[in-house]
């Protein structure tokens, strides 16, 4: 069973979250691990989402998910692959335009199911395998995040 969880670093010098994933996929190679959270942003005036982060551990790629008009967890997810930079930190573009629509693991036509970004209610992170990531390995993994931003 694989484990996630989201945790604060507070210092005298420094603010940010990790990420941090000890992932264990099935045998057939398929598992995830994540975290979200409720939200209520109306990101129509941005382009991308943005993040400054670095990452550790046994995997680099994740998956920034966003759901959309309250849609709870049995409805699409929009997700978008990134690969955080090993050990120093490097600001991500990830287009907004670019997420796409997925139900259970099966990704959906985007023109039928297009992104309402002016409603994300709901954001998340997850480190997965399966046919979307099938380099990620089974081990412990962390995303430090310096900070995560809607931009032009």
């Amino acid at each position: 069973m694989s484990k996630a969880a989201l945790v604060m670093q507070k210092t005298q010098l420094v603010q940010r979250a990790i990420f941090f994933t000890l992932f264990n996929p099935r045998p057939n190679r398929t598992g995830y691990a994540a975290v979200r959270c409720d939200t209520n942003f109306d990101l129509s005036g941005s382009n991308y989402i943005t993040i400054k982060c670095r990452g550790q551990g046994t995997n680099y790629k994740y998956k920034m998910l966003l759901r959309h008009k309250g849609l709870d967890k049995n409805a699409l997810v929009y997700g978008q692959v990134f690969t955080a930079p090993e050990n120093e930190f490097a600001t991500i573009k990830l287009p907004l335009a670019e997420f796409r629509p997925y139900y259970r693991g099966q990704e959906k036509p985007l023109e039928e199911n297009p992104l309402d970004t002016s409603s994300i209610t709901n954001i998340g992170l997850k480190v997965d395998m399966g046919p979307y990531l099938p380099e990620n390995q089974a081990g412990v993994a962390a995303l430090e995040i310096d900070w995560i931003k809607a931009t032009k």
